[in-house]
């Protein structure tokens, strides 16, 4: 298992509308980050940036994303939330929400 933090900004004016959509998020998109081998996925907000966690227990990563990032569904889901957010400008090139370093951790 490996551990993920990632962070995004969220434009102010979409919060509410970001949380809506978060309370209820479709069962379609429930059910592919969990065939993509994510558990234990939360997001945080503070002062307009987003931070995800999540635990990826697969064994191939890159292919899981790109199964994911093939689900219409998803890419319904998508179309919808990246409007709402705001990428950090110091992302690596072809990353949306940008990677964190894990520089602790304690089960």
């Amino acid at each position: 298992m490996k551990r993920f933090g990632q962070l995004i900004g969220l434009r102010p004016e979409k919060l509410s509308e970001y949380k809506k959509y978060h309370a209820a998020v479709w069962p379609e998109i429930l059910k592919k980050i969990t065939e993509c081998n994510i558990r234990n996925y939360s997001i945080f907000h503070r002062d307009g940036q987003l931070f995800a966690y999540f635990e990826y227990t697969g064994t191939d990563f890159e292919r899981d994303m790109e199964k994911m990032g093939e689900d219409p569904k998803t890419q319904e889901w998508w179309d919808i939330m990246k409007p709402m957010q705001a990428p950090v400008p110091n992302r690596a090139p072809g990353e949306w929400w940008a990677d964190m370093e894990e520089v602790f951790h304690l089960d």
